[in-house]
């Protein structure tokens, strides 16, 4: 039983070796950008909404109000990144009860780009919205001697968000395999209900933790000072 799918190779690309993470990671892209395409494809003004637009309206509306919650404001780009790491991370956990299927999330390497993507996205964020001076502050609040710990904090919360990530989804493939040789009949089952709930579960933490991040350095400064007791 490989541990990961980095391990396995599915073919050769120009004399590159593809292994089924990365193979299984362009499945899901590829699908994601179909279904996007299939849904959006009748989303005009001049169009009348049916059941399937109002659906998507109330769940894109829902997942916006929790972002502006967080935020304590409007933020559509956030909105936009942070609702594309929950459809990945869901649609590579649900997947999973498809035989054969191996989730890129169940990877060190898939979940440890993820996080390195909310590390530059956390910048990047607080760049636009503060400016690049008053982001390079925040690494100086409440005083001088907080910057090394401001630094660290700043990449243990990618560490944490990729083992956490990996962590979690090794752990319930590892068990399912463990299950399938005692009961192969029956846990298979119980696992695969169980890892659907776990992914989404996993994929929205995963997407809320970013936005409480990018949110942490976005913020305006009356708003931070608030907050200090």
């Amino acid at each position: 039983m490989n541990l990961s799918p980095d391990d396995t190779i599915m073919f050769s690309a120009w004399g590159v070796p593809i292994n089924a993470t990365v193979f299984y990671t362009w499945i899901v892209m590829a699908l994601l950008t179909v279904a996007s395409i299939l849904i959006t494809r009748n989303l005009r003004p001049d169009v009348p909404p049916n059941r399937w637009r109002t659906a998507l309206e109330v769940i894109v509306q829902g997942i916006q109000g929790q972002i502006e919650e967080i935020s304590q404001g409007p933020s559509r780009h956030l909105l936009y990144y942070a609702g594309t790491l929950f459809l990945f991370v869901a649609a590579s956990n649900l997947l999973l009860v498809i035989p054969g299927f191996e989730p890129p999330t169940s990877s060190l390497s898939t979940t440890t780009a993820l996080a390195l993507s909310v590390l530059i996205a956390v910048p990047l964020f607080g760049i636009s919205s503060r400016g690049l001076g008053g982001y390079l502050k925040t690494y100086l609040e409440p005083s001088v001697i907080m910057l090394p710990f401001n630094i660290i904090s700043e990449f243990s919360r990618g560490i944490s968000l990729a083992i956490r990530l990996y962590g979690n989804i090794m752990s319930g493939a590892v068990i399912a395999a463990i299950l399938l040789t005692v009961a192969p009949f029956f846990f298979p089952v119980v696992m695969d209900v169980l890892g659907l709930l776990t992914g989404m579960i996993q994929a929205y933490i995963f997407a809320i933790l970013a936005t409480v991040y990018i949110s942490s350095a976005t913020a305006p400064p009356s708003r931070i000072q608030k907050d200090i007791p």
